[in-house]
């Protein structure tokens, strides 16, 4: 997975990847000559005492050196910018994969687990193609090169790299492998802290309001114990790794110097050979080092890699139209045959046999008790699921045909949880208008009875608004959603029970004022609250995702029990005739 996501991400930087690897080569190459100059400065020159040799091979390896840093800098500064970029086309490709998911690919993921893969799972590939870039290019031209340089130095003594180099490679193999299943825990543990973290700061009032502040810090506490954990048993197998590698080093330069001192005593071998060999061990070593350390990033990242491959691969189960219909046949009418919604896996339909028509001018309600499908029922108009058999037309057209921008012009959703973005007023209200003038903003405000609470703010349409609208009340919140939906003035407009936090005054002042704005518009609201309904034009009644009556208040109560029984449960006899 992780090569697989790598190549087709690597492709567009092919060029700065080639030059990155060339100054890696030379840089390399310029550190790997280093020692052989020195050799020959030792034999050639302090042995002998030739100070002008020693001069000119200084010079030498002064120039060296300065091209060694001026390539070492350009690696990393290319290497630095390519990886950044490649981090960023992955977290574009995974925003824009989640942006084109249903209602029921983000539920199967859950929200803080599509946090976690776009952030952290994102950033743990990043860091190792940085240091893919910036190490392990060089390591494996380091490795070889040190082994030939080696070789050519003293080719007996090279013997001992026979046994070092797979020594150190066994120790670093079977501590990789038992890291890599941690890694695979401990992304999923961190799921879980931003999950249980998420839901204490949705939820703070309810967890204030019951008092389990204690209990919600427990379950944090558990949550980041769990993560601590296995962040533990990974650190254990790190502090092993690196003074497993350093002893093999140390062990390794001790033997070079043991045998190295009995071939300079025995004539076999000079002094600057031995100390240019030392030091290429050290490189080849440090090049083992280098990999090592890449080694101990893989395995996390792997599991990152397949994380976010799986959202990658994941389709969507609304798929937009290869030749979408971009002109509706008739203006803002709704209607829905035979329609049935089941979710994955599940043994009974959430909804079976829906037949429903919302006309122009007209205002369709739906009720039902909980969990009777009124809110999946809205849903599929604006395509936030399809439905799993019959049609959902719009303007005589299936939705399936429809460019989804058409779909989002045309129909108008405050849906049951009312979302504002950080921001102001007015750049909530402009959500799906950029171009609304103030004065359209202070109309819908208007109508949807929000016009006197944002006046009174210091700042009025620029007005703070906090993420989630956290910093107003929910009446103000379905207010200013409800605004939002008129602002861009759409042929259908949905309220999915939109009104539950209005008293009874603003309601019927809202549904007044709503009435004169959409006389053109099909309305279809999902209510619980029988007041807010018992005018519309037609009321459908759902019980168990079956459509169980249809007709006026009055009809209803006449004729249709489960009605009847919804209405008294609110309503005394003499309230409901």
């Amino acid at each position: 997975m992780l090569i697989k996501l790598l190549r087709a991400h690597l492709g567009p930087y092919s060029r700065p990847i080639t030059l990155l690897v060339l100054l890696q080569l030379v840089s390399t190459l310029a550190a790997l000559y280093l020692p052989a100059l020195n050799a020959d400065i030792i034999d050639n020159g302090v042995v002998k005492g030739d100070t002008g040799h020693i001069l000119a091979l200084g010079g030498v390896m002064i120039g060296v050196t300065v091209v060694q840093a001026i390539c070492s800098v350009a690696a990393v500064f290319y290497g630095a910018r390519t990886a950044m970029a490649i981090g960023r086309d992955i977290r574009a490709a995974v925003f824009d994969r989640v942006q084109s998911f249903s209602a029921r690919e983000l539920n199967s993921f859950g929200a803080p687990s599509l946090i976690t893969r776009t952030t952290n799972d994102v950033q743990q590939v990043q860091m190792l193609v940085l240091m893919g870039f910036t190490l392990m290019v060089a390591a494996p031209i380091m490795c070889f090169g040190g082994i030939l340089m080696a070789l050519n130095q003293d080719v007996p003594l090279s013997a001992l790299l026979l046994v070092v180099v797979p020594v150190l490679g066994g120790v670093v193999t079977v501590l990789v492998r038992r890291m890599r299943p941690q890694f695979r825990t401990m992304q999923t543990r961190i799921d879980t802290v931003n999950r249980v973290l998420r839901e204490q700061i949705t939820g703070i009032r309810v967890i204030r309001a019951f008092v389990k502040d204690r209990h919600e810090q427990d379950r944090f506490a558990g949550a980041n114990t769990e993560l601590t954990d296995v962040s533990l048993k990974v650190g254990r197998l790190l502090s092993f790794m690196f003074p497993s590698v350093m002893f093999v080093v140390n062990v390794s330069s001790v033997a070079v110097i043991w045998f190295g001192a009995h071939r300079i005593d025995s004539g076999d071998m000079e002094i600057g050979a031995l100390t240019a060999f030392i030091s290429y061990l050290m490189q080849i070593l440090m090049s083992v080092m280098m990999a090592t350390f890449m080694f101990m990033m893989v395995p996390r990242a792997e599991v990152c890699a397949e994380r976010i491959q799986e959202v990658l691969a994941t389709d969507s189960s609304v798929v937009p139209p290869t030749d979408p219909v971009t002109k509706l046949l008739t203006r803002g009418q709704l209607e829905l045959r035979a329609v049935e919604f089941r979710y994955p896996g599940a043994e009974a339909p959430v909804l079976r046999g829906i037949d429903l028509i919302a006309r122009p001018g007209q205002t369709t309600a739906v009720i039902g008790s909980t969990g009777s499908g009124k809110s999946t029922l809205l849903g599929l108009v604006p395509r936030l699921f399809d439905a799993t058999g019959g049609q959902v037309l719009l303007g005589g057209v299936n939705v399936r045909e429809l460019d989804p921008v058409l779909i989002a012009e045309t129909v108008g959703l405050v849906p049951q949880k009312p979302y504002l973005f950080s921001g102001t007023v007015a750049g909530n209200l402009r959500y799906g208008k950029p171009d609304a003038t103030d004065e359209e903003l202070w109309h819908a405000l208007e109508v949807a009875q929000a016009k006197d609470f944002v006046e009174q703010l210091a700042e009025g349409l620029d007005a703070p608004i906090a993420q989630g609208g956290s910093n107003v009340s929910g009446g103000q919140r379905q207010r200013l959603a409800i605004a939002r939906a008129l602002v861009s003035r759409p042929q259908v407009y949905l309220f999915d029970d939109s009104f539950s936090a209005l008293d009874y005054a603003t309601d019927a002042r809202l549904r007044k004022a709503l009435a004169r704005e959409t006389a053109e518009a099909a309305v279809l609201i999902v209510a619980q609250r029988v007041s807010t309904i018992r005018d519309a034009d037609r009321i459908v009644v759902l019980d168990e995702g079956a459509v169980v009556g249809s007709g006026t208040h009055h009809e209803l109560m006449a004729d249709n029990p489960t009605y009847r029984e919804i209405v008294l449960s609110q309503l005394t006899e003499q309230e409901a005739a």
